[in-house]
């Protein structure tokens, strides 16, 4: 089947192995896309009949009653993706209730039949062990055990990864929290930062409104006992989500 879709990525050192010759790949992805890009594009690329503004209109409409439904317990099949309510923690007994400091309802979403297809057109162009050594692996939410997806708000976040270590006297060091659509950056008290090495970071992640989340570390670390001479940066590639309390 011919090739449609091109992915790039470079190769990083598993942080998450001892074997040095274990790579994950990473995709190299310049931003992430919003339904007003979406529409623009399927106007613009994909000969949409309808204008931009009105597919945005119209789109912003279907995921606003999506989400509604999903709330009252739906599940949602679009074809493309799946997605449906969870109950995550532990009931105690057949009589206990639900309390949102114990439980939480998560919201799982799945690839659907469309876009399994359309991952058959689909070819992945390695560009080499990125230059950079320094590679977020993954971030769990100690609170709830959510991995790469769920944060809570003032309390403890575990980023694994590789050159992690937020040394240097350069005032940009430290681990930011920076808001998807806004750019608007928070940045963690460097006192809750409560473990510093190469391979894991402990941060106390900071009082957050809800919303969607990048995370960003800047470091001037180098692997030795001289510092590089300005900050290495990297923003994580999978958002993170403040929920509502």
């Amino acid at each position: 089947m011919a090739t449609l879709h091109t992915i790039k990525a470079h190769l990083y050192e598993n942080a998450l192995t001892a074997d040095p010759n274990d790579y994950v790949a990473r995709v190299c992805s310049e931003r992430s896309l919003g339904v007003k890009d979406i529409c623009e594009s399927a106007a613009t690329r994909g000969g949409a009949d309808v204008s931009a503004s009105a597919m945005e209109h119209a789109v912003s409409l279907f995921l606003k009653e999506m989400g509604y439904r999903l709330c009252d317990g739906f599940g949602v099949n679009t074809g493309w993706f799946i997605a449906a309510p969870h109950i995550r923690g532990v009931f105690h007994g057949p009589d206990e209730r639900f309390d949102p400091a114990k439980q939480r309802v998560l919201f799982e979403i799945q690839q659907g039949a469309e876009l399994r297809r359309e991952l058959e057109l689909v070819s992945v162009d390695i560009l080499g062990v990125a230059e950079t050594g320094l590679h977020i692996a993954q971030v769990v939410d100690v609170k709830t055990g959510s991995v790469n997806d769920a944060i809570t708000p003032s309390r403890n976040l575990k980023i694994s990864g590789h050159k992690l270590k937020v040394v240097g006297d350069n005032p940009a060091n430290g681990v930011y929290f920076v808001a998807e659509g806004t750019g608007a950056s928070t940045k963690v008290e460097a006192s809750d930062i409560v473990t510093n090495n190469p391979a894991e970071l402990l941060v106390v992640a900071p009082a957050l409104a809800a919303g969607a989340y990048r995370l960003k570390v800047s470091t001037q670390f180098a692997g030795s006992s001289v510092p590089l001479k300005e900050p290495r940066s990297l923003t994580f590639d999978r958002v993170l989500t403040v929920s509502r309390p």
